[in-house]
C-alpha cells in the first residue's frame, strides 16, 4: 500500500480545495471532468470532444500504481462535477483519499463496474483495457456519465460514442488478424509486470510469467528463486522475446533475458499512453503499435 505523499497529507490537514486556482480566473461553464490517467482521458475526448473541461490526473508514461497526487491534483477533484475511474484496485490506493481530502461532490464513475473480472488470489486484474471489447463497456460508462451531468449534450456524446465504437470493432478485427499468422506454441508472453491477461485471453496468447508476479507495479523485486523458477521456465516452454514497458524500469527484464538466452522486445504500452506524437500517444495507436511489437518480436 502507497503511502500519502507530503502534498497530499498536507492537503488533508489544511483542506486545500480551490486554493490553487486564480480569483480572477472565469469558468467556462463547461462541466469539469477528471480521468485518472491517459488511457480514460482519450475515450473522454473522443466522447466529449470540446464539450468539457478535462484534467488527467496521471499523464502519459506516467505510472498510476505509484502515482501520488499533488495539491493541485486535489483542488482539480474538488472542482470536479464528474471523475472517471478505473477501479479494481488500480488507482483506489490514492484516489480515494485525495477524493476526500478535496471534499468533492462530483459523481464517482467506475469504468469496470459490470464487467467480469479476472481475479488471482483474491486480487482483481484491472488491466482490463488491453482488451478491445472492455474498451467499448468504458466508453459506453464514459457516455453515460456525461449525459448523466450534461444532459443538454447528449445527443453529442451518443452520436460520439457511437462513432467511436464502431471504430473500436474496426481494431478489434484488426488485430485478430494480425495475430491470426502467428503459430501458436509461439503466443507466449513475458512482461515487467501481470498487465495482459486480457488481452491474452481474447486474442489466443498465454502470459508465461511477469518480472513482477502482481498486476500492480508496487511489488517487491522476485526472490532469487522465483527469479531462477521464472528463467527455467522460459527456457522450457522457448519464450523467444521479454517485453519491458514504456513506463517501468528496464533493468531486471534485462537481466531475466540475459540469464534465459531470450531477447528483449522493444517497450509495449501498457499502463499508460504515450506522449503526443508517439505511436502510443492514443489507445488505437497504442493497441495497434504493441500488437505489431508482440508479433514481430514472437514471429522471429
Amino acid at each position: 500500500m502507497a503511502r500519502l505523499s507530503p502534498a497530499l497529507m498536507l492537503a488533508i490537514a489544511i483542506g486545500i480545495t480551490g486554493c490553487n486556482r486564480n480569483p480572477a480566473e472565469k469558468s467556462s461553464g463547461k462541466p469539469k471532468v477528471i480521468a485518472t490517467f491517459s488511457v480514460l482521458e482519450d475515450f473522454v475526448r473522443e466522447v466529449a470532444g470540446d464539450k468539457v473541461e478535462l484534467v488527467t490526473l496521471v499523464g502519459p508514461d506516467g505510472d498510476a500504481h505509484e502515482f501520488q497526487p499533488t495539491p493541485q491534483d486535489v483542488a482539480a477533484i474538488g472542482d470536479a462535477s464528474i471523475v472517471f475511474e478505473i477501479g479494481a484496485g488500480f488507482e483506489s490506493h490514492w484516489f480515494d483519499k485525495a477524493f476526500q481530502a478535496s471534499g468533492s461532490k462530483a459523481e464517482r464513475v467506475v469504468v469496470s463496474r459490470g464487467m467480469m473480472l479476472d481475479m488471482h488470489e483474491g486480487e482483481a486484474d484491472p488491466h482490463i483495457w488491453h482488451q478491445v471489447g472492455n474498451a467499448v463497456h468504458m466508453v459506453e460508462k464514459v457516455r453515460d456519465g456525461l449525459i448523466e451531468i450534461d444532459p443538454a449534450n447528449a445527443s453529442h456524446y451518443r452520436s460520439n460514442a457511437k462513432r467511436y465504437v464502431a471504430k473500436l470493432g474496426v481494431l478489434d478485427d484488426w488485430i485478430v488478424q494480425q495475430v491470426k499468422p502467428l503459430p501458436q506454441e509461439r503466443r507466449k508472453l513475458v512482461t515487467s509486470h501481470d498487465t495482459f491477461g486480457y488481452f491474452a485471453k481474447r486474442y489466443g496468447f498465454t502470459v508465461a510469467g511477469s518480472v513482477l508476479p502482481s498486476f500492480s507495479t508496487e511489488a517487491a523485486d522476485p526472490s532469487a528463486a522465483d527469479f531462477a523458477a521464472l528463467v527455467e521456465k522460459i527456457k522450457k516452454e522457448g519464450v523467444p522475446a521479454i517485453f519491458c514497458e514504456t513506463s517501468h524500469n528496464a533493468k531486471l527484464v534485462n537481466r531475466l533475458a540475459e540469464a534465459a538466452g531470450a531477447k528483449v522486445a522493444p517497450p509495449l504500452y501498457t499502463d499508460a499512453l504515450g506522449p503526443a506524437g508517439s505511436p502510443g500517444a492514443t489507445y488505437d495507436g497504442m493497441m495497434r503499435y504493441n500488437v505489431t511489437t508482440i508479433v514481430e518480436a514472437l514471429r522471429r
